[in-house]
């Protein structure tokens, strides 16, 4: 064996390793070693039941951003969509009842805009949630394992916490980390408390961004660090999200890349609400709601655009 194949060979058995190591910290999942859905587990026809009284006025809410080309995107992801009039082409009608129709092919990344995140999506050194290392369950096709189709509908009870009002300005500044303190106190303010099951979404006022500087937009970020993930993840929330494209503080203070999602997903099985439009919430001063989601399952997929609905 050449020496190339020796350091090939040793990289290989040094990344197994650090996979079993890292796999072993945080698997297997409280929900068995067998559980695909993390934090979906808490959702229960309790937590329905209750969600559901919340609805007082019967008046709905769309939480995402329209889709289209111009809409910015992480990094490398794009989003096509093309109107065909297959043998329409010119105005041509097919049949006696001159029978036409628009159909639209979309060549796009599914992580653009707004976004479920399951927890197959963000790993640790190729580990991702209840132990799950890539060479196992990753194909050029999709994953076979953490699937956005195991997903169960997201019915449960939605928070939103403001924290535009929170720290007085119409966009809560790029460098600002929300703290455990912060977020006490905008429960406090809005009579809230949470509960196991909750999907927590944040509103910063990012999204007015969107437009008028896409390059602030994608490359920096007001969010959680890891104090407030620890203490929303020990609450026993489903989903945590809001109207930022990372739903962290981005970069983070520690230089980390990503850090609070890969504790929230791969270490806890908790969703990512990604883009979420939380304005019209917040002008009703809804600040919670019964939050609907049934995502398309695309099979394979660990990440999926969504349009979530709120209720009050």
């Amino acid at each position: 064996m050449t020496k190339a194949q020796t350091a090939i060979v040793g990289a290989a058995m040094l990344g197994a390793v650090s996979g079993s190591a890292l796999a072993q910290e945080w698997a297997p999942s409280k929900y068995g070693a067998a559980d695909e859905i993390g934090a979906a587990n808490l959702i229960t026809p309790d937590n329905v039941l209750a969600a559901v009284s919340l609805v007082k006025t019967g008046k709905s809410y769309p939480l995402a951003v329209p889709i289209d080309k111009n809409l910015p995107a992480f990094r490398h992801r794009s989003f096509h969509l093309t109107n065909v009039q297959p043998g329409e082409a010119g105005g041509t009608s097919l049949g006696p009842n001159k029978f036409t129709f628009n159909d639209e092919l979309v060549v796009g990344w599914t992580g653009v805009g707004t976004q479920l995140n399951g927890i197959g999506h963000i790993g640790i050194d190729n580990v991702y949630y209840n132990g799950n290392q890539a060479k196992d369950f990753v194909t050029v096709e999709g994953v076979t394992k953490l699937g956005i189709e195991k997903v169960p509908p997201i019915v449960t009870r939605g928070v939103v916490l403001d924290m535009v009002a929170h720290y007085g300005q119409p966009i809560v500044p790029e460098d600002t980390e929300f703290t455990v303190a912060d977020i006490q106190a905008v429960l406090k303010k809005q009579g809230i408390t949470l509960r196991k099951g909750d999907v927590v979404l944040f509103n910063t006022g990012w999204l007015e961004l969107i437009g008028k500087d896409n390059k602030k937009f994608l490359e920096v970020e007001p969010g959680i660090g890891m104090e407030a993930a620890e203490w929303l993840a020990a609450q026993g929330i489903v989903a945590f999200g809001g109207d930022t494209w990372a739903s962290e503080i981005y970069p983070s203070k520690d230089g980390q890349e990503f850090p609070v999602n890969q504790f929230m997903l791969a270490k806890n099985g908790i969703y990512n609400l990604e883009l979420i439009d939380t304005r019209a919430l917040v002008r009703d001063q809804a600040y919670e709601f019964l939050f609907v989601l049934g995502q398309p399952l695309y099979k394979g997929t660990t990440q999926v655009n969504v349009n979530p609905v709120a209720i009050r």
